[in-house]
Parts: structure tokens; sequence; C-alpha cells
């Protein structure tokens, strides 16, 4: 039977998207209960993550990007960076965590200690671009992690598949001039 592994911090708990903004803590509150009620977590491996380093997150996205997305945080209240994405003043760690979250999974898949890996995370990644948070993205942690997998295991090709009803513009964005990693 395959080890997946299954990625969750409280962190992802904290980023706050305003009042009755559809990407709310209850949507992963609602994913681990399930796994949890059903059992799927017991057979799980838990792996911890990390913030994701800043280095890793400027190999996809550009350093005023994410130095925006901290000073905001900095705030202490909520700022929109786009109508529908705001910044809170956990979200910069939360998607520094996600990122992380991404990172540790392919890491613990290269080195052998799962299969596969399960990231239920918050805030969601595959709208932001290189600089600019979009869809309730703030770093796109597929492509981020795609971007480690060949820099930090040496691999050539990556691809990427992406199964939400609606475009992963930033993920396409990120790779769309680059023939290694196939989105």
């Amino acid at each position: 039977m395959a080890r997946t592994g299954l990625l969750y911090h409280p962190l992802f708990l904290e980023h706050d998207s305003g009042a009755g903004h559809p990407e709310r803590p209850a949507r992963i509150e609602a994913i681990m209960e399930r796994l949890e009620q059903t059992g799927l977590a017991a057979r799980c491996v838990r792996l911890t993550p990390a913030e994701a380093p800043v280095a890793t997150i400027t190999l996809i996205h550009a350093e005023d990007h994410v130095d925006r997305l901290a000073s905001l945080s900095r705030l202490g209240r909520l700022v929109p960076e786009t109508p529908d994405t705001l910044v809170s003043p956990a979200t910069y760690r939360a998607a520094r965590m996600a990122a992380g979250a991404a990172i540790t999974a392919v890491d613990a898949v290269m080195a052998g200690r799962v299969d596969n890996a399960f990231c239920p995370v918050r805030p969601p990644g595959h709208h932001a671009e290189d600089s600019q948070a979009m869809g309730f993205c703030y770093f796109n942690n597929v492509a981020i992690a795609a971007r480690h997998l060949q820099v930090a295991h040496g691999l050539e090709r990556v691809a990427i598949v992406d199964w939400d009803v609606h475009h992963c513009n930033g993920t396409q964005h990120s790779f769309e001039d680059d023939p290694s990693v196939f989105v």
C-alpha cells in the first residue's frame, strides 16, 4: 500500500480572508475533520511543514512581491492586495507555510519517506503571479515546489496536473516559456 504524507499546520487557519469570504478556515477544517472521521488521517504519515525560505519563494516570485506581502501583513489589519485577495496579519506566514508544505512534501517523496502526499493548505496558490497576488492566492505553492524539485533534487522535467475547475493562470505563466515544466 502506498504511504501518503499528510501535511497540515494550524497556521493555515490564522490567515484571515475577511468576513464572508469563500476562502476561509472552515474549508480546511472540514477537510481535516473528514480525514479524521473516515480514518484516512490515521493511515497517513504526518509530516510537519516549515515555512518556505524566501530564497526558494523567489525562484518563482519577484522579491518586491514577497517584500510587499510581508509589509502588508505587518500593518496589523486586513488590507486589500486585490479586491478579492486580502492580506491579514497572519497571511504572509501562512502563505510561506503553505508553500513550505509543498516543498516538504516533495522532499519527503524524493527521500522515499512517502510515496505521495496531500497538503490541505491555505492560502491556496495556483493563481498567484510572479509579482501579484490574485484569486485568493499569494504564493504559487505548486510552482515553487516544482522549481525546488529541479534546483534541490536535480530533476530535469516536471509535470504539474491541476484539476481545479478553473484555470491555473499563475502556474501556467510561471512556466509557459520553460519546456522543462509541463503544465
